[in-house]
């Protein structure tokens, strides 16, 4: 129905506008909570965001360097050491990396059968195993952010002619992206040609008869 169809056209829009805007004021409030000696509220929460955004570029800047390395790396083992919480840790972390980074350390598709005769798609990440096998990124569809990594031989995948930009839009379009002309063409053939034999026989006749009148 015409009404249905509206109404979850118009859910689809305002929920997540709505709960954006819920998290950005439940996030102002608990901001403006911190004991700053700083008696607006407005000036409190963009103080606190200031001195956050130089504590992340402070950190930022430092992990160019190699004491950042050696401070990264301690603290990761530090969290690996403490059970139920080096999950949280590495999974926050996980999140924030994909987050910032998108798509950019996606590197060439692949195709993957994870069953017999079906076909997925995964990137390669640049990740090699100790035993030689290829770490690969299996994102799920619409959303990328998430998926699985799995590790594999060269052998056990197969390589893929399309770009990073042709894989992403099919999945973040959950198959839905549009197909280039070019590859319409590639799988339907020229349009423009006869579609089959007694076409072309038809075509050659008329193209003698026009000869003949000539």
């Amino acid at each position: 129905m015409t009404w249905k169809r509206d109404f979850a056209s118009g859910l689809i829009v305002l929920m997540p506008l709505l709960v954006t805007i819920f998290v950005l004021l439940w996030l102002y409030n608990r901001l403006a909570q911190i004991p700053i000696p700083v008696a607006s509220p407005p000036l409190r929460v963009a103080l606190t965001l200031v001195v956050f955004v130089m504590l992340v570029f402070g950190i930022g800047y430092l992990m160019r360097t190699a004491a950042g390395a050696v401070f990264e790396t301690a603290l990761d083992d530090l969290m690996n050491r403490l059970p139920g919480l080096r999950v949280v840790y590495n999974a926050s972390k996980m999140a924030v990396e994909t987050a910032v980074s998108g798509a950019e350390g996606l590197q060439t598709p692949v195709k993957i059968e994870p069953w017999p005769g079906v076909r997925m798609t995964a990137f390669k990440t640049g990740k090699k195993t100790a035993d030689g096998r290829d770490v690969l990124f299996f994102p799920t569809a619409p959303n990328i952010t998430t998926g699985f990594v799995v590790e594999m031989y060269p052998e056990e995948y197969q390589q893929s002619e399309e770009s990073v930009e042709d894989a992403l839009t099919r999945l973040l379009s959950a198959g839905f992206g549009e197909t280039s002309e070019e590859d319409l063409q590639s799988v339907l053939g020229d349009p423009a040609a006869p579609a089959d034999a007694d076409e072309r026989a038809r075509d050659a006749d008329e193209d003698a008869e026009a000869t003949e009148t000539a």
